[in-house]
């Protein structure tokens, strides 16, 4: 995984406007080491406490949006601010950790910063946030209107069903029905079957090629 160094100043261009002081008044008073990383498939974020004099450190994925950028980052600060008040005696997501994330979202949430589709979802999930913003789907739909989508790529969810599409890593599958959130997709390949979130974003393949 590459992992890239940035001076605080380049965070910047990272964050939504405005939020940048608030930030690095964190990162500063809780000594966090903060590195941006590649795109990874599993996580958006990452938060590793501090040990044997070492630096908290938190990473978050360079590709993402402004607005995922910051939640991200506020998500992982959170499970900072509760190994510091709690250390390893509560669970990662629990009460402690929600109840943290809720009040440093709240805090960024009053400056107005977000676009209003986002803070309305914002809103909503502060009240008990799930592990990862990409287990709310609603809130990763809207997210994503922001994304400088690359030319050709789809949200699952808005393909037809029958549609043949390519995953990223080149596999090809055909979309099937959706059961309850996810869509249930069987590989051209092998036939295998496997379950989608609507919010994945894939690339159309050509049915004359199957």
């Amino acid at each position: 995984m590459a992992i890239v160094e940035y001076p605080m100043q380049t965070l910047k261009g990272y964050l939504p406007e405005d939020t940048y002081e608030k930030v690095a008044h964190y990162l500063h008073c809780y000594k966090v080491h903060l590195t941006v990383t590649k795109a990874r498939k599993t996580v958006l974020g990452d938060y590793r406490n501090s040990v044997k004099g070492k630096s908290h450190r938190i990473s978050v994925n360079g590709n993402l949006n402004k607005y995922a950028f910051l939640i991200t980052l506020l998500h992982e600060l959170a499970h900072l601010l509760t190994y510091e008040k709690f250390g390893h005696r509560v669970m990662a997501h629990g009460k402690e950790w929600q109840q943290l994330y809720s009040m440093l979202l709240s805090a960024f949430v009053a400056q107005k910063i977000f676009p209003p589709d986002i803070e309305k979802e914002l809103l909503k999930s502060m009240y008990k946030p799930a592990a990862s913003s990409c287990a709310e789907e609603e809130l990763t739909r809207i997210i994503k209107k922001y994304d400088a989508r690359i030319t050709g790529t789809f949200l699952l969810e808005e393909l037809m069903e029958g549609a043949f599409f390519k995953t990223r890593d080149g596999r090809v599958f055909q979309k099937g029905k959706k059961l309850r959130k996810r869509y249930k997709c069987s590989e051209v390949a092998t036939k295998n079957v496997y379950l989608f979130s609507a919010v994945y974003e894939v690339k159309k393949a050509n049915a004359d090629l199957f």
